[in-house]
């Protein structure tokens, strides 16, 4: 490969290191070029899987500030580049390589650090960023159902007290009657009391005077 074109090729994987979320090495020596393409796009748009060669490869890793573990820079290589969703490719690499034995992970890099083998594989088991999401929406949505029907519980029972509230005040209330001459005051009472009539008084007629 002529200088020039090293250099390009280093600064292309410089780049796919730095912009990448996770990086998995892997060897691919057996697989077909049909078997690469079923690959690639069991991976997606969001993961970039290329054959490198490794000296190139180590230079680009150091060059991004990338550590790796020369032990994975050995044999045909083949570097996939995550920038989606590590744990989805993650599935991706572990059920194609269940199906295609010659398709070897080897190892990687997450969050900056490496890791082997069987971290990957753990990362593999783990339920995706859009799963999670998906269960934290429903969750949330059965939440709300509940707390909507609560409240419309709340509301109907509310609304029911003040129907039979407003029925309770319509009742008339019907005063005792009242006896009015029990009830007629005092003076009232003495006032209309007959009296008694005067005794009469009997005149004397006078006496008659002997005659002399």
């Amino acid at each position: 490969m002529a200088r020039p074109d090293k250099a390009a090729a280093v600064a292309e994987l410089t780049e796919d290191f730095r912009s990448a979320n996770a990086t998995v090495l892997t060897e691919y020596r057996g697989l077909s070029v049909t078997s690469m393409k079923e690959l690639r796009r069991a991976l997606g748009s969001d993961t970039k899987y290329s054959v490198v060669k490794n000296t190139l490869t180590k230079i680009a890793a150091k060059d991004a500030g990338v550590d790796i573990d020369p032990s994975l820079l050995a044999g045909p290589s083949a570097v996939a580049f995550i920038k989606g969703d590590p744990i989805d490719a993650a599935k991706s690499l572990k059920n194609f390589s269940k199906e295609n034995p010659f398709l070897v992970i080897k190892g990687g890099i997450f969050e900056g650090k490496s890791v082997t083998v069987a971290e990957i594989m753990k990362l593999a088991d783990l339920e995706s960023r859009e799963v999670l999401l998906a269960k934290l929406a429903g969750a949330m949505k059965g939440s709300l159902a509940k707390a909507i029907r609560t409240i419309d519980a709340l509301r109907a029972k509310k609304e029911a007290a003040d129907v039979q509230g407003g029925a309770e005040s319509k009742v008339a209330v019907v005063p005792a009657p009242v006896d009015s001459e029990a009830s007629a005051p005092l003076e009232t009472a003495v006032s209309e009391a007959p009296t008694e009539a005067p005794a009469e008084v009997v005149a004397e007629a006078p006496l008659e005077t002997p005659e002399a």
